[in-house]
């Protein structure tokens, strides 16, 4: 894996060619994270089983309601759950440099967002590898579309996530460690299209900063 600069750009609000100045420090901090600090991830696949609530999982406690599930797996028979951290180390760091350079922390917490979405798509690779020559939908996750983050508790049980990466959940659902995803990466038989890009489909689209700056996040 190789952190993607431009990417962790998007994430600072870098509009157009990055300074030389900052592209630099942002390579050097994204190659000092990717070199001491991997991704960690697991996934589960289940078989698939429609019914009046939505698309359950068989076997993993989790049912995906709402259209963007169904429209995501209408051609599959099986999906896979994915859980992708950077892990505590990463809080630890990202604290400590808050309380001594701002401007460096602020680089630090894009990169890691950057980092822990090549995670995902290493383990996307993987399992891409793993059930060839079957085919995978793009990947979506709570929170997403119309799939509520709501099922956050369901997906994390499912993977064994608290005791195999260490993840915790707020109230409100959100992740600790920070720099954690889940997801939902549907199996078919046939090529899937790219279902769900763009603003249209994103849970933030009404609070985006990029699309406030006149810009996307390229997903």
């Amino acid at each position: 894996m190789e952190p993607n600069v431009d990417e962790i750009l998007r994430y600072l609000r870098v509009r157009g060619e990055a300074p030389e100045p900052l592209r630099a420090q942002v390579e050097t901090a994204a190659r000092e994270l990717a070199d001491s600090l991997p991704p960690r991830y697991v996934y589960r696949a289940f078989p698939l089983a429609w019914g009046g609530d939505g698309v359950t999982l068989a076997g993993s406690g989790v049912t995906l309601t709402g259209d963007l599930a169904k429209k995501m797996l209408q051609e599959c028979d099986r999906a896979v759950l994915l859980c992708c951290t950077l892990g505590m180390e990463f809080e630890r760091r990202l604290r400590a440099l808050e309380r001594r350079d701002m401007g460096k922390a602020v680089i630090l917490d894009a990169c890691g967002s950057a980092w822990v979405e090549s995670g995902c798509d290493a383990a996307e690779r993987e399992i891409a590898e793993r059930f060839a020559p079957r085919c995978l939908t793009d990947r979506f996750s709570p929170g997403y579309g119309d799939l509520p983050l709501a099922l956050q508790p369901a997906v994390l049980t499912a993977l064994d996530a608290r005791r195999r990466l260490g993840i915790h959940l707020s109230d409100s659902f959100l992740m600790t460690p920070s720099k954690s995803v889940t997801a939902v990466i549907g199996i078919a038989d046939t090529p899937q299209p790219a279902r769900v890009r763009g603003c249209g489909y994103c849970a933030m689209k009404m609070t985006c900063d990029y699309r406030k700056g006149g810009t996307t996040c390229g997903v």
